[in-house]
Protein backbone atom coordinates (compact mmCIF):
# COMPACT_ATOMS: atom_id res chain seq x y z
CA UNK A 1 0.00 0.00 0.00
CA UNK A 2 1.23 3.48 -0.87
CA UNK A 3 -0.33 6.67 0.34
CA UNK A 4 0.65 10.15 -0.63
CA UNK A 5 -0.70 13.61 -0.05
CA UNK A 6 0.60 16.98 -1.10
CA UNK A 7 -0.72 20.51 -0.72
CA UNK A 8 0.51 23.46 -2.75
CA UNK A 9 -0.58 27.00 -3.46
CA UNK A 10 -1.12 27.38 -7.22
CA UNK A 11 -0.99 30.72 -9.00
CA UNK A 12 -4.33 30.14 -10.76
CA UNK A 13 -7.96 30.35 -9.74
CA UNK A 14 -9.88 27.24 -8.66
CA UNK A 15 -12.17 27.22 -11.70
CA UNK A 16 -9.25 27.19 -14.17
CA UNK A 17 -7.53 24.39 -12.24
CA UNK A 18 -10.74 22.37 -12.04
CA UNK A 19 -11.23 22.77 -15.81
CA UNK A 20 -7.74 21.37 -16.39
CA UNK A 21 -8.40 18.43 -14.06
CA UNK A 22 -11.69 17.46 -15.70
CA UNK A 23 -10.22 17.61 -19.22
CA UNK A 24 -9.09 13.99 -18.87
CA UNK A 25 -8.46 13.38 -22.55
CA UNK A 26 -5.81 16.12 -22.67
CA UNK A 27 -3.72 14.65 -19.82
CA UNK A 28 -1.28 13.05 -22.26
CA UNK A 29 -0.39 16.55 -23.50
CA UNK A 30 0.98 17.73 -20.15
CA UNK A 31 1.23 14.89 -17.62
CA UNK A 32 4.35 12.78 -17.76
CA UNK A 33 3.69 9.07 -18.10
CA UNK A 34 0.09 9.41 -19.31
CA UNK A 35 -0.13 7.85 -22.77
CA UNK A 36 -3.87 8.50 -23.14
CA UNK A 37 -7.14 8.84 -21.28
CA UNK A 38 -10.45 7.79 -22.79
CA UNK A 39 -13.76 8.86 -21.28
CA UNK A 40 -15.90 5.72 -21.43
CA UNK A 41 -19.07 7.14 -19.93
CA UNK A 42 -20.34 10.44 -18.59
CA UNK A 43 -23.54 10.84 -16.58
CA UNK A 44 -23.87 14.33 -15.14
CA UNK A 45 -20.97 14.77 -12.72
CA UNK A 46 -20.01 11.07 -12.81
CA UNK A 47 -17.36 9.97 -15.28
CA UNK A 48 -15.80 6.61 -16.05
CA UNK A 49 -12.39 6.91 -17.71
CA UNK A 50 -9.70 4.52 -18.89
CA UNK A 51 -6.12 5.61 -18.24
CA UNK A 52 -3.24 4.20 -20.28
CA UNK A 53 0.04 4.80 -18.50
CA UNK A 54 3.61 4.31 -19.66
CA UNK A 55 5.74 4.73 -16.55
CA UNK A 56 8.45 2.11 -16.02
CA UNK A 57 6.01 -0.30 -17.68
CA UNK A 58 2.79 0.06 -19.63
CA UNK A 59 -0.45 -0.51 -17.79
CA UNK A 60 -4.06 0.63 -17.83
CA UNK A 61 -6.91 1.03 -15.42
CA UNK A 62 -10.47 2.30 -15.30
CA UNK A 63 -11.60 4.68 -12.58
CA UNK A 64 -14.94 6.14 -11.60
CA UNK A 65 -14.70 9.88 -11.01
CA UNK A 66 -17.07 12.30 -9.32
CA UNK A 67 -16.76 15.98 -10.24
CA UNK A 68 -17.90 18.50 -7.64
CA UNK A 69 -17.09 21.75 -9.43
CA UNK A 70 -15.10 23.77 -8.70
CA UNK A 71 -13.75 22.34 -5.44
CA UNK A 72 -13.38 18.57 -5.60
CA UNK A 73 -12.61 15.75 -8.00
CA UNK A 74 -12.52 12.28 -6.47
CA UNK A 75 -12.17 8.76 -7.82
CA UNK A 76 -12.24 5.05 -7.03
CA UNK A 77 -10.87 2.12 -8.97
CA UNK A 78 -13.22 0.18 -11.24
CA UNK A 79 -10.71 -2.27 -12.75
CA UNK A 80 -7.16 -2.52 -13.98
CA UNK A 81 -4.11 -4.66 -14.51
CA UNK A 82 -1.83 -3.14 -11.86
CA UNK A 83 -3.94 -1.79 -8.99
CA UNK A 84 -6.17 -3.55 -6.49
CA UNK A 85 -6.96 -0.17 -4.95
CA UNK A 86 -6.78 3.36 -6.34
CA UNK A 87 -8.66 5.98 -4.36
CA UNK A 88 -7.88 9.65 -4.50
CA UNK A 89 -9.02 13.21 -4.77
CA UNK A 90 -8.11 16.73 -5.74
CA UNK A 91 -9.37 19.37 -3.28
CA UNK A 92 -9.32 23.00 -4.39
CA UNK A 93 -9.73 25.94 -2.01
CA UNK A 94 -10.00 29.34 -3.66
CA UNK A 95 -7.94 31.78 -1.59
CA UNK A 96 -9.69 34.80 -3.09
CA UNK A 97 -6.59 36.44 -4.53
CA UNK A 98 -6.25 34.52 -7.79
CA UNK A 99 -4.48 31.65 -6.05
CA UNK A 100 -5.78 28.26 -4.96
CA UNK A 101 -4.75 25.84 -2.25
CA UNK A 102 -4.63 22.46 -3.99
CA UNK A 103 -4.43 19.16 -2.14
CA UNK A 104 -3.89 15.90 -3.98
CA UNK A 105 -4.27 12.66 -2.07
CA UNK A 106 -3.88 9.11 -3.28
CA UNK A 107 -4.13 5.67 -1.72
CA UNK A 108 -3.12 2.75 -3.95
CA UNK A 109 -2.40 -0.93 -3.60
CA UNK A 110 -0.62 -2.84 -6.33
CA UNK A 111 -1.35 -6.38 -7.51
CA UNK A 112 2.35 -7.08 -7.86
CA UNK A 113 4.65 -7.49 -4.92
CA UNK A 114 6.62 -4.27 -5.09
CA UNK A 115 8.87 -3.28 -2.22
CA UNK A 116 7.17 -0.59 -0.14
CA UNK A 117 10.09 1.77 -0.60
CA UNK A 118 9.77 1.60 -4.40
CA UNK A 119 5.99 1.98 -4.52
CA UNK A 120 6.14 4.90 -2.07
CA UNK A 121 8.82 6.57 -4.18
CA UNK A 122 6.79 6.10 -7.39
CA UNK A 123 3.75 7.68 -5.79
CA UNK A 124 5.38 10.48 -3.80
CA UNK A 125 8.19 11.63 -6.11
CA UNK A 126 5.92 12.09 -9.12
CA UNK A 127 3.53 14.34 -7.16
CA UNK A 128 5.49 17.62 -7.30
CA UNK A 129 6.03 17.33 -11.06
CA UNK A 130 2.40 16.40 -11.69
CA UNK A 131 1.10 19.30 -9.62
CA UNK A 132 3.44 21.73 -11.38
CA UNK A 133 2.22 20.50 -14.77
CA UNK A 134 -1.42 21.06 -13.71
CA UNK A 135 -0.59 24.57 -12.51
CA UNK A 136 1.27 25.41 -15.72
CA UNK A 137 -1.64 24.12 -17.82
CA UNK A 138 -4.14 26.21 -15.79
CA UNK A 139 -2.00 29.34 -16.20
CA UNK A 140 -0.87 28.92 -19.81
CA UNK A 141 -3.66 26.82 -21.29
Amino acid sequence: MARAERTEIMQANAEDIFNVLKDYESYSEFMEGVASVEVLERDGNKVQAKYNINMIKKFSYIINLVEEAPNKLSWTLDSGDLFTKNIGEWLLKDLGDGTTEVTYSLDVELKLMVPKMISKKLVSTSLPAMMKSVENRAING
